[in-house]
């Protein structure tokens, strides 16, 4: 199902372009009719209050109704193939789906109520999805069974001793406290639009802030092991041209786009250590200019030091060896594409940071946990089955206006 996150600290104005406007006298009169079922200008409304509220793009009329044919096209498959959910199920989805931004399901509810969203738009929205949910697994779920050698070939291609290198493209979009899951929701709506590599390029140059903005999102051919180790499978499990699931990181949530994957003869690391330091600086213009400076003073994080002197002891920071995964994902993922010695900025806490690696080094591997493997492989076999019956049930759809 779509996937729409939750924080809203904003109080909700109500300028909404144009929503779905006919119909004043009765706002529950119908707008389209899928099969015997009607959709009306309250549930258009509805869904458009919901995605403005998440400041999210897809809320035209065409893109709401579309959306809003395709939930009743999933429940009327449901109730064809006998597929029911609870009271109690419906009411776990909706607190897993509050979770996603540490809120409870009446938080939420409280929180898009202010936007004049109804309580049972959001309980209509997650049981249709769960229903879709059960639809997909009792179709496809025994074809899509894993077996033992399924999982062994999918950790050998993930581990093999030549080096996996990629072409991928980052999209940062920053997070400020309390607008966690309006941006987490901007990030999903721009995941399920975006299809081209030009899309993508122009969704970075409207939200990054990741220093690649002004490459339109591209960073230049990197080994696999480079990437912080959650987002490494994540970018392995794209085709060309696909863009990955949000991926929320301090202060910021994180979309891939893979351009290309290449395998080289030399043996790659499975994993990798790294050291790095961070220069503190102020995050303005000043500070700005101040990094640029440094970085035609310093060759090595060990010329650091010499600037250092005289400053606060905490304005460099210098941990020393540690395991990539465990750095923080913002800053690993700035490390990516670095050589020793090179340097970035990034913009964590309120300061400015010069972060500058100062080694890679080639980690022992470590075990596979073969469960999340499975799962991965049978997300991937029902998820091109699942759109295919979509696809299907909307084509043989008698969808009207009246």
């Amino acid at each position: 199902m779509m996937r729409f996150p939750l924080t809203f600290t904003l109080a909700l104005t109500l300028a909404l372009a144009p929503l779905a406007a006919p119909a004043q006298d009765n706002p529950f009169a119908t707008r389209v009719m899928v099969n015997d079922r009607a959709i009306t200008y309250y549930e258009i409304t509805q869904r458009q209050l919901m995605l403005q509220a998440l400041r999210a793009p897809g809320g035209s009329e065409k893109e709401v109704i579309k959306a809003l044919v395709e939930d009743r096209l999933r429940v009327q498959q449901a109730k064809a193939d006998g597929v029911t959910v609870t009271a109690e199920q419906i009411q776990a989805g909706m607190e897993e789906f509050a979770g996603r931004a540490n809120l409870t399901a009446e938080q939420f509810t409280q929180a898009i109520g202010q936007g004049g969203v109804e309580p049972q738009t959001f309980r209509d929205f997650v049981e249709a999805g769960l229903l879709w949910r059960n639809v997909v697994r009792a179709r496809f779920g025994p074809s899509a069974q894993v077996t033992e050698a399924d999982i062994d070939r999918a950790i050998a291609n993930a581990t093999r001793k030549t080096e996996v290198q990629v072409l991928v493209s980052e999209l940062i979009i920053p997070a400020p406290p309390g607008r966690e899951g309006e941006v987490l929701g901007l990030a999903t709506q721009l995941q399920q639009s975006i299809s081209t590599e030009a899309q993508f390029s122009a969704a970075v140059a409207q939200y990054s802030a990741a220093p690649s903005r002004a490459r339109g999102g591209r960073l230049d051919l990197l080994p696999l092991t480079n990437l912080p180790p959650a987002i490494a499978p994540i970018v392995l499990a794209l085709a060309p041209g696909q863009v990955s699931d949000p991926f929320p990181i301090p202060g910021a949530v994180a979309l891939f786009q893979l351009r290309g994957i290449t395998e080289t003869d030399q043996p790659g690391a499975v994993a990798v250590d790294v050291e790095y330091a961070q220069f503190l600086l102020p995050n303005d213009a000043n500070g700005a200019a101040e990094a640029a400076t440094i970085r035609t003073r310093v060759d090595t994080c060990n010329d650091l030091y010499t600037l250092a002197k005289g400053l606060p002891e905490d304005q460099l920071i210098r941990d020393g060896v540690k395991p990539l995964a465990e750095v923080p994902q913002d800053i690993a993922l700035a490390l990516a594409p670095l050589d020793h010695g090179e340097s970035t900025d990034l913009v964590r806490g309120g300061a400015r940071v010069l972060l500058m690696l100062c080694s890679r080094s080639p980690q022992l591997e470590e075990p596979i946990d073969r469960a999340s493997v499975r799962e991965q492989l049978v997300n991937q076999r029902v998820s091109g089955q699942a759109d295919a019956l979509l696809e299907d049930l909307r084509a043989n759809a008698i969808i009207r206006e009246p």
